[in-house]
């Protein structure tokens, strides 16, 4: 068994129209809803063994503000996986180290939406999934197992919905 954490991106900023999509950062809600997510994620234990981030800067400031609740968890910015769409996240999966038991991922939608519906197909609580299904927020997390021995296995209906958390539903995170 594998898990599997797939994170879209906080809220980003539209202040600057002029902005490419690449460039544009987290706005104010976004970095709340972030380190609600951190908060949300050290206190259910959630500890990756390897963290992939898509180098825009909305993910990595996503990365950065749910970090230091991860302490130690390694860290790699790939700028593939920025407009990845699910079968190229899918193919970034399948080359993980099999030393690695669990991965955070970062990106966007729609990839990060289709991969996990993809992934878990109907496997999960039906009220999760139809969740999951009707739209993947900004800063929601998708908590999936994988029922494979090795990343390379990784395929369509092979995932669990464990958990589909939105930084909505949890505390405002104490300073």
């Amino acid at each position: 068994m594998r898990k599997l954490f797939l994170l879209r991106h906080a809220k980003s900023s539209w202040d600057d129209p002029r902005m490419d999509d690449f460039d544009r950062p987290l706005n104010g809600r976004g970095k709340r809803d972030a380190k609600r997510m951190g908060k949300y994620m050290a206190a259910s234990g959630i500890r990756p063994g390897l963290a992939l981030v898509s180098a825009a800067t909305r993910t990595r400031e996503t990365w950065d503000l749910i970090e230091h609740r991860l302490e130690g968890v390694s860290m790699a910015i790939e700028e593939k996986l920025y407009e990845a769409g699910k079968h190229e996240l899918l193919e970034r999966l399948r080359l993980v180290d099999d030393h690695i038991a669990s991965v955070l991922l970062i990106g966007h939608n729609p990839g990060i939406g289709r991969l996990a519906e993809c992934l878990v197909e109907h496997h999960g609580d039906s009220e999760m999934l139809a969740r999951l299904a009707d739209k993947y927020p900004t800063g929601a997390l998708a908590e999936i197992e994988l029922d494979i021995s090795h990343w390379g296995e990784t395929e369509a209906g092979r995932g669990r919905l464990l958990a589909f958390t939105c930084p909505k539903t949890l505390e405002e995170p104490a300073l």
